[in-house]
């Protein structure tokens, strides 16, 4: 019996839609495999991502041109073993997707190389203060989610990068947003971390404690 497909074309469409897109189809359900057709990499980054999350297993990724194409199976419930028994394989059902991981502890937004809105120069030396502050900090944030000019403290020759680092050694989370780090060509760039997208952000910022700097 040949499987059932669902395509989702994610073309075109800007951060977080494939994401948003990829979890509505997952979470109707009614097919085997699910195709993913997205156009850039960051795309591609948290599609594959997003499917980790919602324990799908991702079977294969396909480069044709520009184009990317997502392979993932839902996890299939198990039937029921009942000895002397034998029982069909259960019809594709809806699944149970997350969000965004759990998230626990506090969290700490940066939406700027600096802090405050005068003089540049202080705002990039109050930035740097602050993070090393972290990095001596007796409980340290969950993690860190950089945006805008704040992607910029971790990408290679930053200042701040020292203390990022630092802190990421002591368990905590950096992400940088990749519509950002894209927007100022820096995604090559990035020396600390990992690169996110709002959908996550968004998520994240909706549970626990938040702090904006």
């Amino acid at each position: 019996m040949s499987e059932s497909r669902r395509t989702v074309d994610a073309r075109g469409q800007a951060c977080p839609q494939p994401v948003i897109l990829t979890r509505k189809a997952l979470a109707e359900g009614g097919f085997d495999l699910l195709e993913v057709l997205v156009d850039d990499a960051s795309s591609r980054e948290n599609v594959v991502r997003f499917a980790g999350y919602a324990s799908c297993v991702v079977e294969g990724v396909a480069e044709e041109g520009a184009v990317s194409r997502i392979l993932i199976r839902p996890a299939p419930a198990a039937p029921a073993v009942v000895p002397g028994r034998v029982f069909a394989a259960p019809a594709p059902a809806p699944v149970r997707v997350p969000a965004v991981p759990a998230a626990a502890g506090t969290t700490v937004l940066i939406t700027a190389a600096g802090i405050g809105a005068g003089d540049e120069q202080l705002g990039a030396l109050l930035m740097r203060g602050f993070l090393y502050t972290l990095t001596e900090a007796e409980e340290a944030p969950a993690r860190i989610i950089l945006m805008n000019g704040g992607v910029r403290l971790a990408v290679a020759g930053s200042d701040a990068l020292v203390n990022l680092v630092r802190l990421a050694e002591r368990g905590v989370e950096i992400l940088a947003c990749g519509t950002c780090l894209e927007f100022y060509q820096l995604k090559e760039a990035l020396a600390v971390g990992r690169v996110t997208n709002m959908y996550e952000i968004a998520g994240l910022l909706l549970q626990g404690r938040t702090i904006s700097i």
